[in-house]
């Protein structure tokens, strides 16, 4: 009874976690700092779709939904898609260097030093967090936790039809 009891604490306080992070409709003016040191401003990347997603070294569905990003980077960057990996404050640069090159990443990967561009993003807590945004910089889609790749797929073609 008691596992039951902390068991629908736990739920309850995950629920209310979920509820404090805000929604957000409009991409936020931000420049992401990748691991090579480039800069990249969101709204340069205007007129194009962009897959802006949160993940950490130490989380196993951030690692599981990896090749369906590089799938989903390969398949749709010519036609104009962007994609940032954003890594969470709290993972050490030198691990996401590493699983970069370990994992042959082909699209930007940036740091999240002070947890700043998590909370332009709506205060993003969990991982993986991926946010779809449209050539007119809103947000068409939030999903924490694994996406659906067929989804997804879906999504940015219609983007790219315009």
């Amino acid at each position: 009874m008691k596992t039951k009891c902390r068991l629908c604490c736990l739920f309850l306080l995950l629920l209310m976690l979920i509820g404090c992070s805000q929604t957000i409709t409009t991409a936020p003016e931000v420049t992401f700092t990748t691991i090579t040191g480039a800069k990249i401003a969101l709204n340069e990347l205007r007129g194009r779709p962009v897959i802006v997603t949160f993940w950490a070294t130490d989380c196993r569905s951030c690692i599981e939904e990896i090749p369906d990003l590089i799938d989903l980077y390969n398949q749709y960057h010519a036609a104009g898609l962007e994609m940032i990996a954003v890594a969470m404050y709290y993972d050490p640069p030198n691990h996401v260097v590493d699983m970069t090159k370990a994992k042959q990443l082909p699209y930007h990967v940036a740091l999240d030093l002070d947890s700043a561009h998590a909370q332009a993003f709506g205060g993003v807590m969990f991982t993986p967090s991926t946010f779809l945004i449209a050539p007119d910089g809103s947000v068409v889609d939030k999903k924490i936790g694994l996406f659906d790749r067929v989804k997804m797929k879906e999504s940015i073609e219609s983007l790219l039809k315009g």
